[in-house]
């Protein structure tokens, strides 16, 4: 289609311009190119005075037409430009974003900003297809000097429009947490028709500022620009219209707490004031070019936890250390990081100094990792919390705003394309001598557009041939192809226990990861993987090749099976570079792969069921609230247990077993070591801790019983206690059940030695039999109440009682596995197993003596109760699986980033796994009372 020119220069100029189309040989063609990439870009790569200054060299210009463009077509037609819809007849297209890969004209020469450098996965289509329709692409990004600089970027008026927007946003935020300012009066930069009239407003927002306007209770604010090009340049620009003063960043801190309200404070943070060296510190910019991967950011450290809002303007590259990791943004975003914000009477407090971040950079999983997508210029803000929620609706809730819009520069398109094109032009002369159907080494391109040219005859050309390599890293590090769950990232989860049902069901909600249940009872894991539409495989637990193949197509291996297989898993998961997560307590062996797992960059992470692993969370919880407020903790008191719901305890245990019953009768008989008033008191394995069981009565209508759990000395410095006299954890079960086990345990039955006559190959014996034998009777026909009478002498009438109702005299075959321990374990978890119609409880408490700095003293009652449903999942399971899934997901997504054998004890971590946990169902109750 053609637009008629206005006669403007008279009907001659017109005909001698088409005459000289017509008959020139060798005339240059170009297009520019309809923005088709979001419905706000306006800008184009040549403004109508450019266009004008082309046609005056020959150079015939094609206009796609487009009525969204900030210049209209009109002013393209009067500067000599034809615009119509087809412009194959140009050599070389010019445009700005992306082109679709449908529209790509196959023989021509493309300039944009292709976005293909870093293999960006959403653009590695286009790629293809330029390169399969032999198109030579030149990227404006590469467009450099002989120092490396940019020449040709929208940059300035990124940073222009981002201040504006920021600072727009800024006044929404304030508002939403109690405080008006003059930013109220700032609007999004694309409601201004220029930025002269932008910076108008700024101006007169500063002068309130500079008036006292900003409400003291807010404090001095500090902006932090990142970096010092153009980008920068832009942003400082508007920032320069408020009343200002800088200072170098190991001042931030003294202005953040000591500051005027007054003024704003900006700072400028080079690569020289935040990286350093991973290994002897130190800063070499040289080094740091050639060797990214050799440093690592403090920004996070030293910069960020004094900044109000964060201005991020840097470049990143692939393998350069992030600005701010997720876990960073977990630990700034937190109350308690920044006490001295200040307060005042009726005026809400803020809830962490860092209010706002403008990523202009927008380079999603970048320098800011926690932005894995822009903002848009529909939706320009978003809300980002510590628990990783994203809120783009509202500016109340917690969290930091964020804006980071990948196309800032069309907010102000005319103005971003007059300094585009000014830039583009003195290139566009060479840019125009391509030929695409001509092999590149026949060209003469200046130094600076060869280095631009991405692709060329098919083929990425030497420079970016790096490309290829990237898309393989980017494809093995991500692990996207899992048979059948293409996009997917593979978690795998060893054993189809009591447990794996909630671990599945929670971590199948998220259709982006690929989960496989392996496991050696193939029925159990097949039933699991048809109720959740996910994998099962079959996996003999004892084969470590298995095991390694398993974890070498996973990024997570969550390990449910027996602790005992835990190092084999950790050896395999270490070996393929996959992370591990287990609810089991640190085993020996895994504790030994510290070190080389830090070093292969993998996280191995135990401790994070229910005991261990809510009762921590609990537990730092209270104890860090303590701490915080200037308290001390005393002493440390905790029971937890996994018990039948009262109404179905009907047997001599008063117990049903809900998780791996061989662990439940092997901690009866285990060592115990505990803190009490100043003095360490042990427990000898072997038997001796059922005799120190003690009742309870933190909730008066249960009967219960508690006994020391393992080593509890040591969590007082895990804890971060180390000054508290008691320090004691213990596991809760109903009143009776210590009485019954050590009646077990004198009768032989808990013993984890191989017996003769539980031999698998063994004769056939019954469990009468095998009592008479523990008894010494060579005669099995006794008597039925002589042979009660015999085990009331050994063992007591309470006990005889308990072993007869168990079942243990009948007549019934033994299911033999060598061991004692063992045997029964198999034979209880079948006798005494929960119904289909019955349910569990879960029980945890904690006891917290604390001494304030005035001389109070009270103690922390934490509980908790979780009862289990018989249709969906127990308590146990729950309690166990919901937060070892919730740790596998927060590893799988970056949230934990620790490396090594590590525990779920740092704030950032413990504090998203509650938050996540109480938005499941699970929460407990915490109360004070005062003791003085």
């Amino acid at each position: 289609m053609f637009y008629k020119a206005a006669p403007v220069r008279g009907n001659n100029y017109l005909l001698k311009r088409i005459a000289y189309y017509s008959t020139s040989k060798h005339r240059r063609v170009i297009a520019i190119r309809r923005e088709d990439q979001s419905v706000w870009e306006r800008r184009a790569p040549f403004s109508p005075s450019n266009v004008s200054r082309l046609v005056r060299q020959g150079v015939k210009v094609i206009v796609q037409p487009s009525n969204r463009r900030a210049y209209p077509m009109q002013s393209y037609i009067n500067a000599g430009a034809v615009v119509q819809e087809d412009i194959s007849e140009a050599g070389v297209i010019f445009g700005v974003k992306q082109v679709p890969v449908d529209l790509l004209i196959p023989n021509k020469t493309y300039c944009f900003f292709s976005h293909t450098i870093k293999a960006q996965e959403a653009n590695m289509p286009m790629l293809d297809a330029i390169l399969a329709k032999n198109i030579r692409l030149i990227d404006y990004e590469k467009l450099m000097d002989d120092s490396g600089n940019r020449v040709v970027a929208f940059g300035k008026y990124a940073g222009v429009a981002g201040m504006i927007n920021i600072l727009h946003g800024l006044g929404l935020r304030l508002l939403a947490l109690g405080h008006h300012t003059p930013f109220m009066h700032v609007g999004p930069a694309h409601n201004y028709r220029s930025s002269s009239m932008a910076r108008q407003a700024i101006r007169d927002a500063g002068y309130e500022v500079s008036l006292g306007m900003m409400p003291k209770s807010l404090g001095p604010l500090t902006f932090v620009f990142t970096g010092s090009g153009n980008v920068s340049q832009g942003s400082q620009e508007i920032f320069q219209e408020l009343p200002h003063e800088y200072v170098p960043p190991e001042m931030l801190r003294k202005v953040a707490e000591h500051g005027s309200p007054n003024k704003i404070y900006g700072c400028e943070v080079r690569r020289r004031h935040h990286l350093v060296r991973k290994n002897g510190g130190g800063y070499d910019p040289q080094e740091y070019e050639e060797h990214p991967e050799r440093y690592i950011s403090t920004f996070a450290q030293k910069i960020a936890p004094y900044t109000s809002v964060l201005v991020n303007c840097i470049y990143w590259a692939v393998d350069s250390p992030k600005l701010l990791t997720i876990p960073d943004a977990k630990h700034l975003l937190l109350p308690s990081h920044t006490p001295w914000l200040p307060t005042s009477v009726g005026a809400p407090a803020l809830p962490h100094r860092m209010l706002a971040i403008c990523d202009i950079s927008a380079d999603p999983g970048g320098s800011i990792e926690f932005m894995n997508e822009c903002t848009t210029i529909d939706t320009p803000f978003c809300l980002y919390d510590a628990d990783r929620n994203k809120d783009t609706k509202s500016f109340k809730g917690p969290g930091v705003l964020v804006c980071s819009i990948d196309n800032m520069p069309t907010q102000l398109p005319r103005e971003s394309t007059d300094f585009f094109g000014d830039l583009l032009f003195p290139y566009a002369e060479d840019i125009m001598s391509s030929d695409a159907s001509r092999p590149l080494n026949e060209h003469k391109f200046a130094q600076a557009v060869q280095g631009a040219i991405i692709t060329s005859n098919g083929q990425l050309t030497p420079p970016f041939e790096y490309i290829n390599e990237l898309r393989m890293a980017n494809t093995n590090r991500s692990r996207h192809k899992v048979e059948g769950h293409d996009q997917q990232v593979p978690i795998v989860i060893l054993g189809s226990g009591l447990v794996s049902a909630p671990v599945v069901e929670y971590l199948a909600r998220d259709k982006n990861v690929a989960v496989t249940i392996a496991s050696q009872f193939k029925e159990e894991a097949d039933a699991l993987a048809e109720k959740y539409s996910v994998r099962s495989e079959y996996l003999e637990a004892n084969d470590e090749n298995a095991l390694a193949a398993l974890a070498s197509k996973a990024r997570v291996v969550v390990s449910l099976l027996p602790y005992d297989l835990h190092g084999a898993v950790a050896r395999a998961c270490v070996s393929a570079g996959a992370h591990m997560v287990t609810a089991s307590y640190v085993q020996p062996e895994v504790k030994e792969l510290h070190d080389v797992a830090k070093e292969a960059g993998v996280t191995i992470l135990n401790e994070i069921g229910l005991d261990p692993g809510i009762d921590h969370l609990l537990a730092l919880e209270c104890i860090h609230d303590v701490q915080n407020h200037g308290g001390r903790v005393d002493s440390f008191v905790s029971y937890c247990g996994g018990l039948p719901a009262p109404e179905f305890s009907d047997n001599a245990l008063r117990y049903k077993f809900s998780w791996n019953p061989r662990g439940v009768l092997l901690n009866t008989i285990s060592a115990a070591k505990y803190l009490s008033k100043g003095q360490i008191v042990e427990v000898l394995s072997g038997g001796e801790l059922m005799s120190v069981a003690r009742e309870l009565d933190f909730l008066p209508g249960f009967a219960f019983e508690g006994f020391p759990n393992r080593d509890s000395t040591s969590y007082s410095t895990l804890y971060g206690i180390e000054d508290a006299h008691t320090m004691f954890r213990g596991t809760l079960r109903y009143r009776g059940f210590a009485e019954t086990i050590k009646a077990l345990q004198l009768f032989g039955f808990i013993d984890p030695n191989p017996h003769p006559s539980l031999h698998p190959e063994g004769p056939q014996i019954t469990w009468r039999e095998f009592a008479c034998e523990l008894l010494g009777l060579m005669d099995c026909s006794i008597f039925y109440e002589n042979l009660k009478t015999r085990l009331v002498e050994r063992i007591g009438t309470n006990g005889a009682q308990a072993i007869e109702s168990l079942g243990f005299l009948s007549d019934e075959p033994i299911i033999k596995c060598s061991s004692p321990l063992n045997t029964i374990s198999h034979y209880l978890s079948k006798r005494l197993q929960l119904e289909k119609d019955e349910t569990d409880f879960v029980v945890l408490r904690h006891e917290i003596g604390v001494t304030w700095s005035d001389g109070r003293k009270e103690r922390r009652e934490v509980t908790m109760t979780v009862r289990g449903d018989p249709a969906t999942h127990t308590a146990m399971a729950r309690t166990v699986g919901l937060p070892t899934a919730i740790a596998a997901k927060m590893v799988l997504d970056g949230e934990i980033q620790e490396r090594g054998v590590v525990l779920p004890f740092a704030p950032v971590v413990y504090k998203s796994l509650l938050s996540r946990l109480r938005s499941d169902g699970i929460t407990a109750r915490e109360v004070s009372v005062p003791l003085n």
